[in-house]
């Protein structure tokens, strides 16, 4: 049996030139120039990656550090359970994007002999931080809205009213810095359901200072406060989940692995697929490797072009390696999983 690996686009023999690395940086040709195929054009549909959202995450910081001062110097002045519990939920989303502006920053690094898919996971666990913050900070309200239910207090609901009021206009404003790339990029996706669950926790305790002011409830600040955490839980939930996921290398949301293996096993020459394995580099790039079966050996260039872009545009893969077997698949080099369960 003849085994050897190719990159999507270009062929290493194995044997004969061990010493090539398996990723290159961005400013060399991944693919080599006479197939018009270089590696930087693999992310065009990842346009909107955490790379161009740094300016977003610095505006969004400063703009919610001052606000957070200013909310949590009126809460106690106000003495509104609703003003300090929104505080201190914008001072986890601060944290969060402290986090994941750092990701943005790791996961520009090019990739080195240590890090040879460079930093980008760093923006996967950026992501689930941000998650875990915001449980955390709504596990908080939820305790500090009780006690206040238990023991109500007098409330400035006419200081509430404004204060909410602005940071709805903040919340909101730093939102849409992020709205563009929640499609994309499931760390952007983290920053702007923070900051969306802000504007939803702002405009709940506006309602709530209208009522106080109407008919006197107090009770309503704390309410409020419980009622706005049940929503941020569901909102942020599927965050958890999809981070959580990307963390220990599951195949990214939106990617069916049956269908990769149809698509590759449909293309022409190749009998069977084999050892599939599909995880994430970052929140925003995917990679493969895959034995292919076939019996006609090596199939040239336009082959691997074709599987080039049928991963690319149908699947959103960039990075994929493929190794072309002549066998019946039996004789991997490496203990092989010729067949996938379903847990």
């Amino acid at each position: 049996m003849c085994a050897r690996r190719y990159r999507l686009g270009t062929m290493t023999d194995q044997t004969s030139n061990p010493a090539r690395p398996a990723q290159s940086r961005e400013d060399e040709p991944a693919h080599g120039d006479h197939h018009g195929h270089r590696h930087d054009h693999h992310h065009h549909s990842h346009g909107h990656g955490p790379a161009d959202f740094g300016r977003a995450f610095a505006i969004g910081t400063v703009l919610n550090l001052i606000f957070v001062a200013v909310e949590a110097a009126y809460g106690f002045y106000a003495n509104s359970m609703a003003l300090l519990a929104d505080a201190g939920h914008n001072l986890s989303d601060v944290a969060g994007m402290v986090v994941a502006w750092a990701a943005v920053v790791l996961a520009r690094r090019p990739p080195s002999t240590n890090f040879t898919y460079g930093l980008g996971t760093a923006s996967i666990l950026a992501a689930l931080i941000n998650a875990v913050l915001l449980l955390i900070a709504v596990a908080a309200i939820v305790w500090a809205a009780i006690e206040r239910i238990a023991t109500p207090q007098h409330v400035d609901a006419h200081i509430v009213f404004w204060v909410a009021a602005i940071g709805i206009v903040i919340n909101v404003a730093t939102a849409m810095l992020f709205h563009s790339g929640i499609k994309h990029d499931l760390n952007v996706r983290g920053a702007f359901l923070h900051m969306a669950a802000d504007a939803a926790v702002s405009l709940g305790v506006v309602i709530t200072a209208l009522a106080m002011m109407t008919w006197g409830y107090t009770w309503l600040d704390p309410a409020i406060s419980l009622a706005i955490a049940a929503v941020i839980v569901w909102g942020t939930w599927g965050l958890l989940r999809d981070s959580v996921r990307l963390s220990v290398h599951g195949v990214p949301p939106g990617i069916d692995v049956d269908q990769v293996r149809r698509a590759l096993a449909n293309m022409p020459g190749v009998v069977s697929v084999h050892d599939l394995h599909i995880w994430p580099l970052s929140t925003t790039q995917t990679a493969l490797s895959a034995h292919l079966v076939m019996p006609a050996g090596h199939p040239g260039d336009d082959f691997l072009r074709i599987a080039n872009e049928t991963l690319h545009h149908e699947f959103s893969i960039a990075h994929a390696t493929l190794q072309i077997e002549q066998g019946d698949g039996k004789m991997c080099a490496v203990q092989c999983d010729h067949d996938l369960g379903h847990p």
